[in-house]
């Protein structure tokens, strides 16, 4: 597999997924603002989100895609051509425990909505009963996207494992063009009942990318049965590794949601709906460098490690970790410098107002120092879930999220959302630096001479690009007002300078020449 390859293929979908996500951002800041009925469906949004990252694509993926890969080696070692089959057997008792449970769950949980929205947000003493009774209502209508997505997860594992990345990667799509759908044609009169329709379309986008997964599935030759459940060795062994996978995968989901939970009880009208549009702003860089790298590099990491190619193994995670570093940083600087011509370009227009910029671009300066951090958890984790060790993130999961805890209630009074921002930025760093050093102390992972020499050159390049942002951002904020069209030129402009001016910076510093991009183009794992 030519990881670069794999990882342009995710990310240029994850690419298009994240630009529509940016379109019904905006819609959603220019029809439904950043008050009541933006809280309220942001919370009902969060919660099957919450599950969704925590069993559908983190833990899910993390247990199933090393033991799909290792069955599939296994049987091709016995008797070769028979792997698929062997695997898709699996696969298929899987799927017999993972229905039943996901509609027992996905009833239970919308029976406890308004308990559910209760614990989180405290009731809205800011917004009063009219305001929870909304959320609980978004949230029945949001919360059966989690069984759907569950169960796209176990599809998309599959092609993964089969290296068909980009149909997983453009499932995504369609959940964005459900909801700018919603926004521009079923919209209401008022900011709560076009939430309604957005919770809606939340739900549709999840039978659509269940159709096109299965369809994908079809098309290579998989087609899954449900038969009576059974808990078979192997799909036991699996279900124990799902449940730390989950704790590990989702440190950051767990972390938003504190954040979301103590804005919503603590900080005034808007705050839940500033950290989100701030949060969807980091998500870009996350989703097109992080996801892309993690999902990549999880089969070839099972299959050499399984092979017992440790070397080979070492390299793909050095060349990982090198990859997503030299793409997070700048994005980091970026959006740590160019805040608030950001954050006017794309939202305030509407009922997003000019306060509501400069309360989303202080909460995004403070996101942004985690950037790079939280690409890293999705670079670094492969080197467990690939041994088949998920204790190990859950340990180091939990000690990050004690530390968001501690730094929330610490810096939300005196900083309030800001305080927030920063408290998550930390955790991240916090969980990193763990990860790093478990896969270090045992001989999992050790960093070679080239990703050292390239690590100073990538923060000196990034540094440049700053520098020129700075100016940069100054000279087009007074432009960020005017029409859309208008607002997008100008936003292009400002951070295609920045990439143009980063580029120009890594060969001036040496971080690559001509000859290793090249190289790094071609080479296979």
């Amino acid at each position: 597999m030519n990881l670069i390859k794999a990882v342009s293929t995710i990310g240029s979908l994850t690419l298009v997924s994240r630009v529509l996500g940016l379109v019904r951002d905006m819609l959603m800041a220019k029809f439904v603002g950043a008050g009541m009925a933006s809280d309220a469906f942001l919370i009902a949004w969060r919660l099957p989100n919450l599950f969704r990252a925590l069993f559908a694509e983190g833990a899910f993926a993390a247990a199933f895609v090393p033991m799909f890969n290792r069955r599939m080696a296994e049987a091709d070692k016995d008797e070769p051509g028979s792997g698929l089959v062997a695997a898709q057997a699996f696969a298929g008792a899987v799927l017999s425990i993972l229905f039943p449970f996901l509609v027992i769950f996905t009833v239970v949980m919308m029976l406890a909505a308004a308990p559910s929205v209760w614990a989180m947000t405290g009731g809205f003493p800011d917004g009063g009963p009219e305001k929870f009774a909304l959320a609980t209502h978004l949230t029945l209508i949001t919360f059966p996207y989690l069984g759907l997505i569950s169960l796209v997860s176990l599809l998309g594992g599959i092609l993964n494992s089969l290296n068909r990345f980009w149909v997983n990667a453009a499932a995504p799509i369609l959940l964005n063009v459900c909801m700018i759908g919603a926004l521009l044609l079923f919209r209401g009169s008022t900011p709560e009942e076009t939430a309604e329709m957005q919770a809606v379309a939340v739900t549709l986008s999840g039978v659509l990318q269940l159709v096109w997964l299965i369809l994908a599935c079809r098309a290579n030759g998989v087609v899954l049965r449900l038969s009576m459940p059974r808990l078979s060795p192997e799909v036991k062994t699996m279900l124990l590794l799902i449940a730390p996978a989950a704790i590990g995968q989702g440190a950051i989901q767990f972390n938003l949601l504190i954040s979301t939970s103590l804005a919503a009880r603590f900080l005034p009208e808007g705050s839940v709906s500033w950290l989100y549009y701030s949060d969807r702003l980091v998500q870009l860089p996350l989703g097109l460098l992080g996801i892309g790298v993690g999902t990549a590099i999880l089969p070839l990491l099972s299959r050499q490690i399984g092979s017992g190619d440790a070397p080979a193994a070492n390299e793909t995670q050095n060349r990982a970790l090198e990859l997503a570093f030299y793409l997070a940083f700048p994005a980091a600087v970026a959006l740590a410098v160019a805040t608030v011509p950001i954050v006017r370009g794309v939202f305030e227009h509407g009922e997003f107002t000019a306060a509501d910029t400069m309360g989303t671009a202080a909460a995004l300066a403070a996101f942004a120092i985690g950037v790079p951090a939280y690409v890293l958890i999705k670079v670094l984790t492969p080197g467990f879930y690939a041994r088949s060790d998920t204790k190990t993130p859950v340990r180091i999961a939990l000690v990050a999220m004690l530390v968001n805890l501690v730094g929330n209630l610490i810096l939300i009074w005196p900083f309030a959302h800001v305080g927030v921002g920063i408290a998550t930025a930390a955790s991240a760093w916090v969980n990193v630096a763990l990860l790093y050093w478990f896969l270090r102390r045992r001989g999992h992972l050790s960093i070679d001479a080239r990703l050292r020499a390239k690590l100073w050159r990538i923060l000196l390049a990034g540094a440049a690009m700053g520098l020129g942002l700075w100016y940069g951002s100054a000279l087009a904020d007074p432009w960020l007002t005017g029409g859309l069209w208008q607002r997008i030129g100008v936003l292009i402009l400002l951070c295609g300078s920045g990439a143009a001016l980063y580029a120009l910076s890594t060969f001036v510093f040496g971080v690559y020449r001509l000859g290793e991009l090249k190289a790094l183009l071609r080479r296979r794992g």
